[in-house]
């Protein structure tokens, strides 16, 4: 059974920083393309930032660009989402997803079901 498990989580003052990780297991994760979604309470899931299968592609929400940096480790089956000056509407669950997809369109990279494996979620709580 395929899984991915979120970590880095916290209680994070405004302005700091966060790396959030994404351990994966029982899957060959370089056939995989990567993302992040986020979501906060009684909103919607949204996306935040996608990877390619070598990492050689990016993708970002704008609302995040320039902020985040979303990267893998092939070898160590790892995906990471690196979040910097954290605001307080970056609170949520943000929660780790792959899709085994040979070819892909950008706009599809931002919807809930284009990817099959969720993880758990790891909470992130910024502080004004």
């Amino acid at each position: 059974q395929v899984h991915l498990v979120e970590s880095g989580g916290g209680l994070v003052q405004a302005g700091g920083s966060l790396r959030l990780s994404c351990a994966a297991s029982e899957l060959t994760f370089s056939d995989y393309i990567i993302a992040w979604f986020r979501q906060a309470p009684e909103k919607d899931r949204e996306f935040v930032a996608a990877i390619n299968w070598r990492g050689t592609s990016t993708y970002y929400a704008d609302s995040v660009k320039g902020r985040l940096t979303i990267s893998r480790d092939n070898a160590e089956n790892m995906a990471y989402l690196q979040i910097n000056t954290l605001r307080p509407e970056d609170t949520a669950v943000y929660f780790c997803a792959a899709a085994d997809k040979s070819i892909y369109e950008v706009n599809e990279l931002y919807r809930v079901n284009f990817y099959a494996v969720w993880g758990l979620g790891t909470q992130v709580t910024v502080s004004s």
